[in-house]
């Protein structure tokens, strides 16, 4: 059965879409962590924990840069203090909360001593930290004192984009966050990487839970795709997840072929030449997911809306998550652009109570195929 989930910026009155989503029969809520964009993180989920009873919470996502590990571990461990046995862990490499710094996301090696610090200290261990040349056991001091709570077992799921954070991810995390994974190709692509790392490392595939973050719009009878109003719904979805998979495959040959060349087109979808080094991230990430920018118009074609966002009439929508689900993807959460609220509405009337009506066309998750030795690691 498919999970539904959604995504918000973090900020001071999230909990009340939080709520509203827990209400209307989501699973999930997740928050960005981008600090030069939004609220602190941890801050607003703590009010997700305090205003929701059963809906499961966390940053979508966190990255290793922007903390250390230590204070990672301790802030989820918080969270599930005041909401225990309902968090996650969301973590990527930070393309956005990087970027939005001028600063480059972090490298996939630094991803994997993060997770492992992490996991260590949320399974109550002794663990290695090291600072430059200092190398320390750390652990926490005071577990059973009321402040964090690590009975409860923290899932860490791994943001994933690119070939080789794709397979690190089926390699040690115990599930993967995709970023507009919607078309079968797509799907696909980054099952087979998730699948190679897994199989890398020993684990079973079908362990990882695989959630799929995008947008959603449906659309009037006759809509063209490509209109103001469709772009300004999904248009800065689309932008920013194929800016990211153009990003996390410089090997152009390793994207799907049939989207290889719109994918690329966004590679230079956030750059201003002109400006200098110093300045340049204030203006390209200003109003990042918020508003449609009219730079994007020639890229947010028809084909990128169906491939990487929930688009089109109400049947072609729960078409395309049938689909998915067969392919192995186990929730779906959509981050609302223009109206939070009317949107989680929107999908819950529209979508999943149609979805809960067709349970005899679910089938079995198609097994990811396995890929030839010289594409691993691409």
């Amino acid at each position: 059965m498919m999970d539904f989930g959604c995504v918000f910026f973090a900020t001071p009155d999230a909990w009340k879409d939080a709520r509203t989503a827990e209400r209307l029969g989501f699973t999930h809520a997740w928050l960005y962590d981008s600090q030069m964009l939004a609220s602190e993180v941890y801050a607003a989920l703590a009010l997700c924990a305090a205003n929701t009873r059963r809906i499961v919470i966390g940053p979508g996502v966190t990255n290793p840069l922007s903390r250390i590990a230590p204070v990672t571990a301790c802030g989820v461990a918080t969270i599930n203090r005041l909401a225990p046995g309902r968090v996650v862990l969301g973590i990527g490499t930070g393309n956005t909360a990087r970027r939005t710094l001028g600063m480059p996301a972090a490298r996939v090696e630094q991803m994997r001593d993060h997770i492992e610090v992490c996991r260590g200290l949320l399974s109550g261990k002794t663990v290695p930290y090291q600072e430059g040349e200092r190398r320390r056991m750390i652990r926490f001091l005071n577990p059973s004192a009321g402040y964090i709570n690590i009975r409860n077992k923290v899932p860490i799921y791994v943001a994933a984009s690119g070939p080789r954070s794709l397979e690190m991810a089926g390699e040690v995390a115990d599930g993967v966050i995709l970023f507009g994974a919607v078309s079968p190709s797509l799907i696909g692509f980054v099952m087979d990487r998730v699948r190679a790392g897994a199989e890398r490392a020993g684990r079973k595939f079908s362990s990882i839970y695989t959630l799929c973050m995008t947008a959603f719009h449906i659309t009037r009878p006759g809509q063209k795709l490509e209109s103001t109003e469709v772009r300004r719904a999904v248009g800065p979805f689309v932008a920013s997840s194929s800016n990211i998979f153009a990003l996390a495959s410089p090997d152009k040959d390793a994207l799907p072929a049939d989207l290889r060349d719109d994918i690329r087109a966004f590679a230079n979808a956030y750059r201003v030449e002109q400006e200098p080094p110093e300045t340049r991230h204030l203006t390209l990430y200003s109003g990042y997911l918020r508003g449609f920018r009219k730079e994007h118009e020639a890229l947010v074609t028809e084909r990128m809306i169906r491939a990487t966002t929930l688009t089109g009439t109400r049947e072609e929508i729960v078409e395309a998550i049938l689909a998915m689900e067969r392919a192995g993807v186990r929730q779906v959460a959509i981050q609302p652009v223009v109206d939070n609220q009317r949107t989680l509405d929107t999908f819950s009337r529209e979508i999943m109570k149609n979805l809960r009506r067709a349970p005899a066309r679910r089938s079995k998750p198609v097994r990811a195929r396995r890929l030839p030795a010289r594409q691993l690691r691409a």
